[in-house]
């Protein structure tokens, strides 16, 4: 009795499912529910929204100087290397997800825009507003400038000053924040529900999931075939090494927990293993490919159902470059990633409060497959890392440094 009440306990706190029966709660009371608590319940969610965009920045920032700090004890030409793959992984991910976002929109042109009425007043705002220079990019610039100073000159005290402000930044994503995103969602539901928003998601979303897993899977693929030099035998054989880490991932929603299973099976698709002890633990936080392209590629077909057009090639060009520097600031737990993407996505893609409930929405119900997929794929980028630093060094010359 006590081992099946753990598990259900176990079960009942996945972020995932609260949300999803918090959600049935609410559609089985709304019809109950006055209009002023239907706007309680969103002006509740504003507020979050309001103090996570004042909170990222900082964040942002300590969270980037910290990853850069880290390597200060390895040679500084592999980090120099893995930091510019790794930004570059990413960013190719986000313009990977793009053209899969402009093949989509051309297969299903009837994707029209909605059109957005709300008769929904908030109850409440914070009563001073952001100015425009608390910002995610400046908090990565400073993060940046911050980490440098601090891996150049070696400094321990300005590392563990570092260090003991992002604990104290990620507690409070994790520990309020992320325990805060079914209350978050179910404000931003609400609104959509009293407009009658809900029923047009479910009805033009459905399929796109679809397209979805597709692009994540042929993405992966790729990666493995590029590293195997497009052996398609060796390519499924280093995959299944890597699927049980995927597995792993899947179930318990963290990359960072399945880092040892990664590390593992990482190591057997390498030609020199201990490599592997060096890339993944500094990439798990970092190099997220599943994050990328389902993020990149939901914001790109949200924002043409929105506003009727796909986004410019400037306005990606600027949201890809701050979105691939803020990947260097997400924690790989359920709720870090997507709070720190949210401000990004309304400052830089127009965002309204409809479009970051279906994004965070989305998030939530897909962390189990999207986690798999950054395991995964993290693996196989290793692969291709070790290509690049072959060449950056001969492997006699840099086997020492990556111990």
């Amino acid at each position: 009795m006590n081992s099946l009440r753990f598990k259900i306990c176990k079960v009942l706190r996945h972020r995932g499912l609260q949300t999803i029966l918090l959600l049935i709660l609410y559609f089985l009371l709304s019809p109950h529910l006055s209009l002023h608590t239907h706007e309680a319940l969103y002006t509740v969610s504003v507020l979050i929204k309001d103090l996570l965009i004042w909170l990222l920045p900082i964040t942002i920032g300590l969270f980037i100087s910290q990853v850069v700090c880290s390597f200060h004890k390895q040679a500084p030409l592999f980090i120099c290397t893995l930091i510019i793959f790794e930004a570059l992984s990413n960013l190719s991910s986000v313009w990977y997800a793009y053209t899969g976002g402009h093949i989509i929109s051309n297969l299903l042109p009837n994707l029209d825009h909605f059109d957005i009425h709300s008769n929904f007043a908030l109850l409440w705002r914070l009563p001073f507003t952001k100015p425009n220079w608390w910002s995610p990019d400046k908090g990565a610039i400073l993060g940046l400038i911050i980490g440098c100073i601090g891996a150049l000159w070696k400094n321990d005290f300005l590392y563990r000053c570092i260090y003991s402000w992002k604990q104290k930044a990620e507690w409070i994503l994790t520990h309020i924040f992320s325990k805060l995103i079914p209350l978050f969602i179910l404000g931003f539901v609400a609104r959509m529900h009293q407009t009658h928003m809900l029923e047009q998601m479910f009805a033009h979303y459905g399929m796109l999931l679809l397209f979805l897993f597709f692009f994540l899977g042929c993405y992966v693929f790729i990666i493995f075939l590029a590293g195997c030099n497009f052996s398609l035998i060796t390519a499924c054989k280093k995959m299944s090494n890597l699927l049980p880490a995927g597995a792993i991932a899947f179930s318990s929603g963290c990359s960072l927990s399945t880092m040892p299973f990664t590390i593992s099976g990482t190591a057997k698709n390498l030609t020199n293993p201990e490599l592997a002890k060096a890339v993944i633990p500094a990439t798990t936080n970092i190099q997220q490919v599943g994050d990328c392209i389902a993020n990149s590629f939901l914001c790109f077909l949200l924002y043409q159902h929105f506003f009727g057009h796909p986004p410019d090639f400037l306005t990606w060009t600027s949201f890809s470059i701050v979105f691939v520097l803020a990947r260097f600031a997400t924690a790989a737990v359920l709720g870090g990633a997507v709070f720190i993407m949210l401000p990004i996505y309304e400052s830089y893609l127009s965002f309204n409060p409809e479009m970051i409930a279906i994004i965070l929405a989305f998030n939530v119900i897909l962390d189990p497959i999207i986690t798999a997929c950054n395991v995964i794929a993290n693996g196989a980028l290793c692969q291709i890392f070790e290509k690049v630093w072959n060449r950056v060094l001969p492997v006699e010359k840099h086997s020492s440094k990556t111990n």
